[in-house]
């Protein structure tokens, strides 16, 4: 039988797990993006050889960094910011701005750069960001952004990679 204490219980442990930045588990997270289908495909193994382990969590299992750990949520000058995982460039820093998140953020994406999916983990549902080439996830969208777009792209830092114009 299931207690209120268990339901708070497993409740704070998952609030804990989302704090620190780990990966979720598969029973709590949608599946990561499928191995094929993408302009890049390449197994697990392959992208566990081409990233960083922070990377590969961020990029291939969905986890989030932890909030002011990334040096791209300062970075000012002007430029390109690109998938780690596959080099598309996916936002400009003409539409980057401080949240106060911690997190890299923008109000639009590169045209063509990015695809959406529905994240409904930890009890939320949230707009999740690929990267439409080779289907890394860069992190979430959500509507408390500043015009033209009202929108907030809050990215994993360790997900990008930035090009100075």
């Amino acid at each position: 039988m299931v207690s209120r204490r268990n339901v708070l219980l497993a409740s704070a442990a998952a609030a804990g797990v989302a704090a620190l930045g780990l990966p979720r588990s598969a029973a709590l997270r949608p599946a990561a993006a499928a191995e094929g289908g993408f302009e890049i495909s390449r197994t697990r193994a392959e992208w566990r050889a081409r990233l960083t382990p922070e990377q590969f969590a961020v990029l291939r299992e969905e986890a989030t960094e932890r909030a002011g750990s990334s040096p791209l949520d300062k970075e000012k000058r002007t430029g390109l910011f690109h998938c780690a995982g596959c080099d598309l460039p996916v936002y400009s820093s003409q539409a980057k701005f401080d949240s106060g998140t911690g997190w890299p953020s923008f109000t639009a994406s590169l045209d063509n750069a990015v695809a959406t999916k529905i994240d409904r983990g930890f009890f939320m549902t949230r707009t999740e960001v690929h990267c439409r080439r080779c289907g890394g996830h860069l992190g979430h969208i959500f509507d408390d952004g500043p015009p033209p777009t009202g929108k907030r792209h809050c990215l994993n830092g360790v997900a990008l990679k930035f090009a100075a114009a």
